[in-house]
């Protein structure tokens, strides 16, 4: 029997037999993640103060740097990274990259935070598509948590790898990340596989 066959015989299961585990898992990342920024102690570390930071502010401001991401020593052209004039700017240093927010980031949390939501909704309505699309209705508890941890865990963890590996953002923060995408995955696969449709 080909695969086509098996998942056609498989009684499937509707997305929007779905809401109500797709809803419980964001709420419940979204509470995970203000806890884990705010009370617990592990990110505190994350960000550091820059060196004569009033005179480094200054200097951006008289710059009349915007919000924006940044790389320094800028280059986008791989002719002018091999000259001797930009190599002696990395031999210099610093070297880095640098992001600009607005001051409505830490002054109003509402919108970062309604946003979190959104993001938290969208990724656990794709980790219901996927377990749906693979996991029959009245499969064991287990099963359905095998699969919706897998995919809840690429959705939250896996994107922090190419930022690490290509703009020095730091191992340390990248584990853990990992390990709070490992916690996200595994309570979203709890309230899938708990609250998984019967056949």
């Amino acid at each position: 029997m080909t695969v086509f066959a098996l998942q056609a015989a498989m009684p499937q299961v509707a997305l929007v037999d779905l809401w109500l585990p797709i809803l419980l898992a964001a709420v419940l990342v979204w509470i995970l993640s203000a806890l884990f920024w705010t009370v617990s102690p592990h990110h505190k570390q994350d960000f550091t103060k820059l060196p004569n930071e009033d005179q480094a502010l200054s200097a951006l401001r008289q710059a009349g740097a915007q919000p924006g991401h940044y790389a320094f020593p800028f280059c986008n052209d791989m002719a002018l990274a091999k000259t001797p004039e930009f190599q002696k700017k990395l031999d210099d240093g610093p070297v880095g990259t640098l992001t600009i927010t607005t001051p409505d980031v830490y002054r109003n949390m509402g919108k970062p935070m309604i946003q979190s939501v959104v993001f938290y909704l969208v990724v656990t309505l794709f980790v219901a598509y996927v377990t749906s699309r693979t996991v029959a209705a009245g499969t064991d508890y287990l099963a359905v948590f095998r699969v919706a941890g897998t995919t809840a865990f690429l959705a939250y963890g896996m994107g922090i790898i190419p930022d690490t590996i290509w703009f020095g953002r730091g191992w340390n923060r990248a584990w853990k990340h990992l390990v709070d995408a490992l916690i996200y995955a595994l309570f979203t696969a709890g309230v899938f596989g708990w609250r998984w449709p019967g056949g």
